[in-house]
């Protein structure tokens, strides 16, 4: 799983530094109808791990017949457990960095380059993909306007997107990330928790936002009292830091 593909616009040159090892972490469950074009597309830029997360259907065959490297966990442990499963695979396996981003067809394989250029400029920890609100459905712009606001509000810092989870994490992060305790898509605010306690850098970059007919695998109401629960121990946690500065 450590050798790695040349990105599309080819070789590196000599007088250019070599590309770093990075790659791209697909958790994935019961996404048969979408897994096929986006490990393709994917592997464009870089070698592709999926998580398999206890699907049902043919989503590991279909991701390994596209290229993928596949692991399987039994049964369905959530979205945290397969990224912290991915992570450790990645940490084994030698990689520098890690670009994580949905099954579902919701990120364009194709903003990858942008996440690659701001980690050579900045070596930023966390890179988190931005979506614009703007295109996103009215019931889902309103919760993640209030889910931003609040979790900004607990952080102390202004957080344009805390729920993508299209981004960038450097190994170091993702050492520490092992050490989460979310299973769920909580996870990916968790990270940001994390990068911040640690004092590292956080950056964005823009991406495309992309709302189709995928089926999302959330869960309404257990999301909202989990997010919520996050948000306050968040703010004592970020509290806790400012106080011991």
């Amino acid at each position: 799983m450590g050798e790695r593909k040349p990105h599309r616009n080819g070789e590196t040159s000599m007088n250019q530094a070599p590309d770093p090892a990075i790659l791209a972490l697909i958790p994935a469950y019961n996404e048969a109808a979408h897994i096929g074009a986006v490990v393709t597309a994917t592997r464009g830029y870089l070698p592709v791990l999926v998580v398999d997360d206890g699907s049902t259907d043919a989503t590991a065959a279909i991701a390994t017949a596209a290229g993928a490297i596949v692991l399987s966990q039994r049964p369905n442990q959530g979205k945290g457990a397969a990224l912290r499963l991915g992570f450790r695979q990645a940490l084994a396996t030698g990689y520098e960095a890690v670009i994580t981003l949905d099954a579902d067809g919701q990120h364009a394989p194709d903003d990858i380059p942008r996440f690659l250029e701001c980690y050579r400029v900045t070596q930023a920890d966390l890179i988190i993909g931005a979506r614009d609100f703007g295109h996103i459905p009215p019931v889902r712009r309103l919760a993640n306007i209030l889910g931003r606001l609040s979790f900004s509000w607990a952080v102390g810092q202004p957080i344009p997107d805390n729920q993508s989870g299209y981004r960038l994490l450097s190994r170091r992060l993702l050492e520490r990330a092992l050490a989460g305790r979310e299973t769920g898509y909580e996870f990916e605010v968790e990270m940001i928790v994390l990068c911040l306690e640690a004092g590292y850098r956080l950056e964005w970059v823009p991406i495309r936002t992309i709302y189709a007919h995928e089926t999302s695998h959330i869960r309404p109401l257990p999301h909202v009292i989990h997010f919520t629960r996050l948000v306050w121990q968040t703010r004592r946690r970020m509290r806790r830091r400012g106080d011991n500065w």
